[in-house]
């Protein structure tokens, strides 16, 4: 099972976006059966087999082995990956794009830019496990606190100068191009648990 895996073809999405079928995908992380789950959805064992049928037709759930259970065999399946996010290549021409956005300070470029990266990786993921080989990729993820708006605009302007110094010195214009992205967001407050005070 893969930790996280990109969906990217529009049934699929359709299919792992309803509400109940979210929730088989979640119960699969472990194998299980339609009888098994049927408890937890509340949903009868011939209503859940055929939500997880249409699962399985789209990628999102496989057979992992069978056992007998009252004189018959019953199927145990388990879901392609622990997680999922949906690419924007599942809106086809709709998808946001960073090319669309004019303001590259903005927030929206952020959002097209990091749509891109999930769209761009997903991709190049499912063909390094077709061929079985692993991805090169870099991810670095930090939380930094600024004191003033005024240090920010400094960090940034360091950073920037950073990388194009890094860039500069390793370009190889016959090399492998990469695709570097370095962005910044506040960190969002924390939701309110179900029966906190929310003030």
């Amino acid at each position: 099972m893969l930790d996280v895996d990109v969906i990217d073809e529009p049934a699929a999405a359709a299919a792992a976006l309803d509400p109940l079928r979210a929730r088989l995908l979640a119960a699969l992380a472990e194998p299980g059966s339609a009888s098994t789950l049927a408890g937890r959805v509340g949903l009868t064992r011939q209503k859940v087999n055929y939500h997880l049928r249409t699962l399985e037709a789209h990628g999102l759930v496989r057979e992992v082995g069978q056992r007998p259970r009252r004189g018959l065999t019953e199927r145990m399946l388990e879901a392609s990956a622990a997680s999922y996010l949906v690419s924007p290549a599942a809106l086809g021409e709709a998808a946001g794009s960073p090319e669309r956005v004019s303001d590259r300070l903005s927030a929206r470029y952020l959002l097209a830019l990091g749509g891109r990266l999930v769209r761009e990786v997903g991709d190049l993921a499912r063909r390094a496990d077709a061929q079985d080989k692993r991805l090169a990729t870099l991810a670095i993820d930090t939380e930094i606190s600024f004191a003033s708006a005024a240090e920010r605009a400094a960090f940034a302007e360091e950073l920037g100068a950073a990388v194009r110094d890094l860039a500069a010195r390793y370009h190889a214009p016959d090399g492998r191009p990469h695709r570097l992205v370095v962005g910044a967001h506040p960190v969002p407050a924390p939701t309110p648990e179900a029966g906190e005070d929310a003030s």
